[in-house]
């Protein structure tokens, strides 16, 4: 208790001390310096015709070596209702994604949101971060100082589980549709400062019955006190609400301070729902108990100190997945911890590792912890209005109550190419009878095995039906076909290689261009 308290009250405090340090060393202010006026040039009197060549002026020769601002930033910054002082631009000198090389610079009032000098484009779920060519789906519009942002995904499909066994385990047919909606709001804070804030939702407990969505391999979380086994719960429909602040001691340096009631603590990459690289699939991943099931956390509090491309995070949160009843919030325990260090290295790369322990995840098994460690590489090129490719390489490991490790892998890639899509996703699972739901023990009742691994390989495609000037949402069709290869030890269940496949419609928030 001592502890959890001592960790609210630094959190409470830190904040307003380190700006009152930072304002007593204007040496660090963020302000780019205004160019000094020029002397008036006085007025000369017009020279005689007389037909003879007029010697022209000679100008001083710039020694400064400083290339000449634009005359859109000037432009822009002039027009600044905070001027210079207040236009953040981003740390990397290449175009923002999203514009499709529109521009090359960040307008004002459209940083990330957790600091005034990275792109828009670098913002994951939580506090995680993407890839600056990220491309951008939203709306967005401005509010006074306040800059709102919308997101969305929302899928209608139908979806056939192990079709190609008939007595395979976890054949299923179904209608569902996974879904989640998002608004952030940010403005700037004095001339350091960023406040943002954000709402997320899912009507997931409407679109999905029993439990969650049919899916092969699939376990985590329990319903009506059994375990969720070839299923995917679905998400609460709070699904976030969050504030975070974030304060500027340089353009290098930023802290900031992000609360979350639900939230996401610093743990692995940007969860599957907001990675650009799983946007066309609308299955979870069969690792998302070992990289990003905790996205929805009752209860979190991060601490994030950024210098230039890196940012060290720490998390206090509530260790309890979120119960089945999908309409309440749950009780904060503030009972686990979290770190992650990120480093954006290029404008195409985002990496991160991360190490968490978590207090009781799961109800049915109260008395376990898990030590959960993850790494990841997100990749993003932007090449042209909607064409780019998005990837990433995934590894989380669960360790749990002094037992084995289980391992996960997860490679995904979306390659868009104006309408069509194309997108894979392989995964190596490893899951131990308990979570399967099978008793396979000797006379001592001791394991007999210890894992399972589980291949899957998912293909598919999608096509966009909406224009490219169409501010509506996105409307695509899509399918995509899942071959699973299963321990040897389980093929009696689930059969050789059962297969699985879905077509669906896809709406969601439209490709955002920022053109000048």
């Amino acid at each position: 208790m001592f502890t959890r308290i001592l960790f609210w009250v630094t959190v409470l405090a830190v904040m307003p001390l380190l700006s009152a340090v930072a304002q007593s060393h204007e040496h660090m202010d963020m302000a780019m310096p205004m160019p000094p006026k020029k002397a008036p040039v006085k007025a000369r009197p017009a020279p005689a015709r007389t037909g003879a060549a007029t010697p022209q002026p000679t100008l001083p020769a710039d020694t400064s070596r400083r290339p000449a601002p634009s005359h859109a930033m000037e432009h822009l910054k002039a027009g600044h209702p905070g001027g210079m002082d207040s236009v953040s631009t981003p740390a990397h000198d290449h175009a923002m994604p999203g514009m499709a090389h529109d521009s090359t610079m960040a307008m004002p009032g459209m940083s990330h949101a957790f600091s005034r000098r990275l792109p828009m484009s670098r913002n994951g779920s939580g506090t995680s971060w993407h890839p600056d060519q990220t491309p951008l789906y939203m709306w967005m519009q401005h509010q006074g100082p306040w800059m709102l942002m919308y997101h969305s995904a929302v899928f209608g499909r139908y979806t056939s589980q192990n079709f190609n066994n008939a007595n395979g385990r976890g054949r299923d047919r179904t209608i569902d549709g996974p879904n989640w909606g998002m608004v952030m709001a940010q403005r700037e804070v004095g001339a350091r400062g960023l406040l943002n804030l954000s709402l997320m939702v899912s009507l997931d407990p409407l679109t999905e019955t029993n439990g969650g969505y049919p899916l092969l391999f699939q376990t985590g979380e329990s319903y009506r006190n059994r375990p969720l086994i070839d299923r995917q719960h679905p998400h609460d429909l709070v699904s976030g609400l969050t504030v975070g602040y974030t304060h500027a001691f340089s353009p290098d340096v930023d802290l900031s301070l992000y609360l979350g009631y639900p939230g996401e603590p610093a743990i692995g990459p940007v969860a599957f729902m907001h990675r650009i690289s799983a946007m066309p699939n609308p299955d979870a991943p069969l690792s998302h108990h070992w990289t990003d099931a905790t996205h929805i956390t009752f209860g979190v509090a991060t601490l994030g100190l950024r210098y230039k491309q890196f940012k060290l995070e720490g998390s206090n949160f509530t260790g309890r997945e979120p119960d089945e009843h999908r309409y309440d919030f749950d009780r904060p325990r503030a009972d686990s911890w979290a770190a992650r260090l990120n480093w954006n290295p290029t404008s195409s790369l985002a990496l991160q590792a991360s190490r968490a322990f978590i207090k009781s995840p799961e109800a049915l098994h109260a008395d376990e912890d898990v030590t959960r460690t993850t790494a990841s590489v997100l990749h993003s090129r932007t090449w042209g209005p909607r064409r780019y490719l998005a990837s990433a390489l995934v590894w989380g490991m669960n360790e749990g109550h002094g037992a084995h490790a289980e391992h996960a892998v997860l490679a995904e890639t979306n390659l868009t190419l104006g309408r069509p899509t194309f997108y894979g996703r392989y995964e190596f699972v490893q899951k131990d009878e308990e979570e399967l739901g099978l008793e396979l023990r000797d006379a001592d009742q001791n394991r007999l095995y210890p894992v399972f691994n589980v291949h899957a390989l998912t293909l598919g495609a999608s096509y966009r039906l909406t224009g490219d000037d169409f501010r509506g949402p996105e409307v695509h069709v899509g399918g995509q076909l899942t071959g699973y290869v299963p321990d040897e030890l389980l093929k009696g269940l689930y059969g050789k290689m059962p297969l699985s496949a879905s077509v669906y419609v896809r709406l969601n928030a439209p490709w955002m261009s920022m053109k000048m």
